[in-house]
């Protein structure tokens, strides 16, 4: 017997259980052995993470394509595992140790760290993946994978080798992103942008050849900074090429203040004649457009920053000038944190009559999302893969059509950032992650173009064994000798220094690259790793390519490219072509807070995916986010959302307890297409109209549609309209009619289950297993019960009844709710057919019940005084006269009319004034805009209405 009321705290753990018990979520099952495969990889969410709003979103669209496949026979692979974390994961553990005041990460040393990593990762890693269950994914958890398994590292290694090899990885010195506070280079992604309050400095450097006067303009060219502790590191001034202010100019020097260096003014695009003074200062080792300047126009790059952030002269661009006169000055800036040394640079420019002004300026500046302080363009020797030349199959696979985005407007965005691509910088300066197989030894003859400008020999291997191998071979060609050199591991280039010395030369010692691979080095292996390459594995064979990818649209570039690209180039179909690593994207949004606003700590407003399960339910939850999710729009997320979805979970809870009161249960060998009843032919028909759409849309990836037909066919067709007006039968005496029904509401809800389970698996599979204990045995689980497929029962005849009796009774419902009518009234049929007449006659009694009519009448025309409305081709009078003052009615709803009417253009003067749509936030935006489709929508039933009383006297 189904419960009073469903508890989903009570239930959800229990299901779950069930699920993994009968192991219905697990791949390549026997009696699927020959089923089509379906495969969907998961977004590895960091090991350090716990499940945030995104995480719930980006998994119930999965959960709700593998649930639906499943069902519809198919052998589903939903990979599961989480991802190594780099900087999270060794900060999380550095912060611990730190906390229980032992050694840190430097005493440590790197083995004895790295074990404390694994430890914290056997003891929380799983934190993350209990969390998806609470959602409930149906992941196969027996094939749960980590980025750093065994079996990944090894691909890992393979990739980075053979990419060597082929000249696709290299070294390079270049800009990164670099942290002072982490020391180490981060991605873009890792980088935040904060809105600050600071300065635009405007410095005047003197031209050479002119002395210097502040009051004489021909003597010194303006350039504005927001970052004057930078100056020192500047090799040129720009200006654009057609700016006639400065054409004489090009091609001389001016001398940098402070350092007394020479250095040219160049024509550029990159200068903007409209800002500032349109003449910018060039820090080619500090600023990554300054980097392409200089690179176009050979400028030296001058770093003036130690990895910590403070100033350095070690950079021998400072050698022409150090032993000048006044250098001695700056450089007690040596070793000094580089805002300290801005406002000394600053200060002494001014003393010198070189600080033209000094503005107030709004700038975004860059931050580690996990260090929180100010991430500095910083020029280093680095690993990189040239993403250019594998972006080339990548671009080709989407324009070809082999992988489609949904929306197809986000291949836009992949185009823009693959065409205009950078080498990836893939080497981080941690410990915890995938250490790059490269090892250094003395310089042996010329080194590899890949190699870059170190000055030490680099073996790239899969394992220090090979490396040695490597390294034997090219030691004994460079030195002519067929033996007598033994290469041995060391520590690094100090150790195979004093190693070398002290054997004699006989000994070589090669030290391995401290350095880790960036994260998303190894997440782009993700499809194929997990499954098993480099190994021919059947899983590979079977389930590669994927099917699709479900993710945000703010990894496209870091995570969805990266994937293409390696796919791509290392996974081959049978005939050695190219192969795609999944065939559908579909990108979603973004979830915001009720009022539109990005959730954030520092606003407050996050919301827990958890903490709203505890309160509603996993099923109230996931059934929210997918009746909201939108291609075009951010999902807007407020309690009383949830709530709603709850209160349906509810509605189809108690629809289950009413058809179970009534006896209404399963009957063995129930064929719907032999009902009589017509309102039994009329669900039967609704039913498999129901199928069709929420197939159509799941299998399109339109969520919101799928489930907001799902909702209508639920709450208002079978709840609001079929149990209602079967309830008089349900509840008369027994007979054939009542059998039917109760066959049919038993059958309708099975298929209920069915059709709701992708969204909501929790009630549903609850329902599946209580409504069993009636009637014939189930089969299955609902997990792996067969997904419905309706066909012969169409039924256009008893959709027309039932669907005139529905469209009635909404119509009058929706007079009375625009004219605040509260008691019944007459219905007059005018000049209606005696198909309509018979129809209203054989449901007059629900017709009176539920739309509150006094009587229902016929008559030739409607008469004076009534409201008129069309159900379907007839036409309906509800005569008003002594009901309502209908001159007043009028009056009011002109009113309302004119309301909305200014509501309506208020909003459009806002949306169409640029200055405000250009500054507005994105939610206030949105907002107007509902705030417009709202009095749209208003306005249309004021019209209607007031159109309505245009026949009454």
């Amino acid at each position: 017997m189904i419960d009073k009321t469903y508890q989903p705290s009570e239930v959800e753990g229990r299901i779950y259980a069930a699920w993994e018990q009968a192991d219905a979520f697990k791949a390549g099952r026997p009696e699927r052995a020959a089923a089509e495969p379906y495969a969907i990889v998961i977004p590895p969410p960091n090991v350090t993470g716990s499940l945030h709003m995104g995480h719930a979103l980006n998994n119930t669209l999965q959960d709700v394509l593998c649930r639906f496949e499943r069902m519809r026979g198919k052998d589903v692979l939903w990979q599961p595992g989480t991802d190594h974390a780099g900087i999270a994961t060794q900060m999380v553990v550095e912060r611990q140790l730190a906390e229980r005041q032992q050694p840190g990460r430097r005493e440590m040393g790197r083995e004895a760290f790295l074990k404390r990593v694994w430890e914290w990762k056997a003891e929380s890693g799983g934190t993350i993946v209990n969390q998806l269950k609470r959602l409930g994914a149906s992941c196969d958890w027996s094939r749960e994978r980590f980025t750093m398994d065994e079996g990944l590292s090894k691909a890992v290694v393979k990739v980075f080798v053979q990419l060597y090899n082929e000249g696709l990885i290299y070294k390079d010195k270049r800009l990164v992103n670099w942290d002072p506070k982490l020391l180490t280079a981060i991605s873009d992604l890792e980088v935040v942008p904060v809105e600050t309050k600071g300065s635009m400095w405007h410095l005047r450097y003197p031209i050479e050849g002119k002395t210097f006067d502040a009051e004489d303009p021909s003597t010194y060219i303006v350039v504005a900074t927001t970052r004057p502790e930078t100056m020192l590191g500047d090799s040129g001034v720009a200006v654009h090429p057609d700016d006639e202010r400065y054409k004489a100019l090009v091609g001389k020097n001016v001398i940098l203040p402070l350092v007394g260096r020479k250095i040219p003014i160049v024509a550029d695009d990159y200068s903007d004649p409209e800002k500032g003074s349109g003449a910018v200062k060039i820090t080619p080792a500090h600023d990554f457009n300054d980097f392409e300047v200089g690179k176009r126009h050979n400028l030296a790059q001058i770093n003036v920053l130690t990895i910590e952030g403070k100033i350095t002269f070690a950079d021998e661009g400072f050698n022409a000038v150090r032993g000048q006169a006044g250098f001695a000055e700056i450089g007690a800036l040596e070793g000094v944190d580089r805002f300290a040394a801005r406002k000394q640079i600053v200060a002494r420019l001014e003393e010198m009559g070189l600080v033209e002004k000094i503005e107030p300026h709004a700038l975004s500046v860059p931050h580690g999302d996990r260090s929180n302080v100010v991430i500095e363009p910083f020029l280093t020797d680095q690993w990189y893969v040239n993403a250019g030349e594998l972006a080339k199959p990548a671009l080709a696979a989407v324009r070809d059509g082999r992988t489609t985005f949904v929306p197809k407007n986000w291949e836009a965005t992949y185009f823009n950032w693959m065409e205009n691509i950078q080498p990836w910088c893939i080497s981080r300066q941690l410990w915890w992650g995938h250490q790059i197989p490269a090892w250094y030894g003395p310089a042996a003859g010329q080194p590899k173009p890949q190699d870059g400008n170190t000055p030490f020999s680099v073996f790239v291997a899969v394992d220090e064994d090979a490396a040695i191998e490597q390294a034997l071979h090219a030691y004994c060609s460079f030195y002519h000798q067929e033996t007598g050199i033994e290469v041995v591991i060391v520590a690094d280039a100090q150790a195979s220094a004093s190693l070398r010395q002290n054997s004699m030369g006989k000994k070589i010692g090669i030290w391995r690259d401290e350095d880790v691979l960036d994260t998303w080095f190894s997440s782009a292996l993700w499809p194929f790793s997990t499954l098993g390459w480099p190994e021919g594995t059947r899983e590979l064979n079977r389930f590669y390519p994927t099917n699709a990818l479900v993710t945000g649209f703010d990894i496209i570039f870091f995570w969805v490219a990266r994937m293409m690209m390696m796919g791509l180039h290392f996974m081959k179909d049978g005939k050695g072509a190219p192969e795609i690593p999944f065939k559908d994207i579909y990108i979603h949004r973004l979830v915001r807070d009720a009022s539109g606003a990005k959730m954030s700590k520092s606003k407050g407003n996050v919301v827990d995916p958890l903490g709203v399960i505890d309160e509603f339910g996993a099923d109230a939850l996931r059934f929210t986010l997918m009746r909201a999710v939108a291609p075009s729009h951010d999902i807007r997320l407020g309690p009383q959302d949830v709530e709603n979805n709850r209160n349906f979970a509810t509605k189809l809870w108690n629809a289950a307890r009413f058809v179970e009161f009534n006896g209404a249960a399963r009957v063995e060998g129930f064929d719907p297409k032999s009902a009589k009843e017509t309102l039994n032919r009329w669900i039967a028909h609704e039913t498999a109209k129901a199928v069709a759409e929420i197939t159509a849309a799941i299998e399109t990836y339109r969520f919101a549609d799928a489930a907001g037909a799902a909702y209508r066919f639920v709450w208002n067709v079978y709840c609001d309209w079929y149990v209602e007006l079967s309830k008089p039968v349900l509840t008369g005496p027994d007979g054939a009619a009542k059998d039917e029904t109760r066959a049919m509401a038993a059958w309708a809800l099975d298929e209920i289950l069915k059709l709701l389970h992708p969204f909501m698996p929790f009630i549903t599979e609850e329902l599946w297993r209580v409504t069993a204990e009636q009637g014939p045995k189930r089969d299955a689980m609902l997990a792996l019960s067969p997904w419905p497929a309706l066909d012969g029962l169409a039924n256009d005849a008893a959709e027309a009844e039932i669907g005139w009796v529905i469209d009635l009774i909404t119509a009058v419902r929706s007079i009375r709710a625009e004219m605040n009518i509260n008691v019944n009234i007459p219905l007059v049929l005018a000049g209606a057919s005696a198909e309509t007449q018979s129809r209203a006659e054989r449901w007059a009694e629900f017709i009176k019940r539920l739309a509150r009519v006094s009587e229902i009448s016929n008559a030739a025309a409607p008469p004076k005084g009534s409201a008129q409305l069309v159900v379907r081709g007839d036409l309906v009078a509800l005569p008003l006269v002594g009901v309502i003052d209908i001159a007043a009615e009028r009056t009011r709803l002109a009113k309302e009319i004119k309301k909305a009417e200014d509501d309506i253009k208020r909003v459009d003067a806002k949306l169409s004034n640029e200055k405000f749509v250009a500054n507005a936030p994105e939610e206030i935006i949105d907002g107007e805009k509902e705030k417009r489709a709202e009095a749209a929508d208003r306005l249309a039933k004021l019209t209607e209405a007031l159109e309505r009383l245009k026949g009454a006297a």
